[in-house]
């Protein structure tokens, strides 16, 4: 005869919903969501973007770091940016409010050279 689990009957939590309930609480729930983007950065812009750009970080207010390859570069995404938030943002908790494009590091390959 199988033991089945009956969270009602046990009183006990199972872990998955404590953590849920844990980083709620504590307000970590947005920032997880936040920090994803740069997780998932080049499935969410695609690869003509992801080739040119590295998403860096964000801060607690929504605002994202990408670092992108050339000043050109920054300044076609940064024209593109309304389009591009309202992709980041689709189904996430935690919004990106603003992207900072910051030019040069991506595929700047001189250093190894040296």
């Amino acid at each position: 005869m199988a033991i089945r689990y009956d969270p009602e009957r046990s009183g006990l939590t199972p872990l998955a919903e404590a953590l849920k309930r844990y980083l709620k609480r504590a307000g970590l729930v947005r920032r997880i969501g936040q920090a994803g983007v740069v997780e998932s950065w080049a499935e969410l812009v695609g690869p003509q973007i992801a080739k040119v750009t590295a998403a860096e970080s964000v801060t607690p207010e929504g605002v994202l770091r990408v670092r992108v390859a050339t000043a050109a570069w920054a300044s076609e995404l940064s024209l593109m940016t309304p389009q591009i938030l309202a992709r980041l943002n689709t189904g996430r908790s935690g919004r990106i409010t603003q992207i900072r494009w910051l030019a040069g590091g991506v595929g700047d390959d001189r250093a190894a050279r040296r």
